[in-house]
């Protein structure tokens, strides 16, 4: 499995300040803002930021996922998570982008697995 890179998750409690957000790491990063709804959550990814909001029973479930970590095949990182210790939470299921599973490692951090695989 090869981690291509991390996505910094930062969960806004109002949505009102989504677009406020987007354009500070907009300037910050010098990226333009991909944003699309999952599940009733307004997500924008800035660069390394994913920025989300919505439902707070929805962002109570999305805080206790520490980073999003981009790999080159989300089948294979299930594999390799599963042969090293951790469980499988969820997926791997389709998103706007590719695919992506939500595992817990045997420390107890959950991590966002996703690659660009469209299935």
């Amino acid at each position: 499995m090869e981690i291509l890179g991390a996505t910094l998750r930062i969960c806004l409690d109002d949505p009102k300040t989504l677009d406020e957000s987007v354009l500070f790491y907009e300037r910050l990063t010098g990226s333009r803002a991909l944003r699309f709804e999952r599940g009733g959550v307004s997500v924008a990814a800035v660069g390394c930021f994913l920025l989300m909001t919505g439902p707070e029973p929805e962002l109570e479930v999305l805080r206790k996922v520490a980073a999003t970590i981009a790999v080159d095949d989300v089948d294979v990182a299930r594999d390799r998570l599963a042969e090293v210790g951790a469980r499988v939470v969820a997926g791997p299921v389709p998103t706007p982008v590719g695919r992506n599973l939500i595992a817990a490692h045997p420390d107890g951090s959950v991590f966002e697995y996703v690659d660009r695989r469209r299935p």
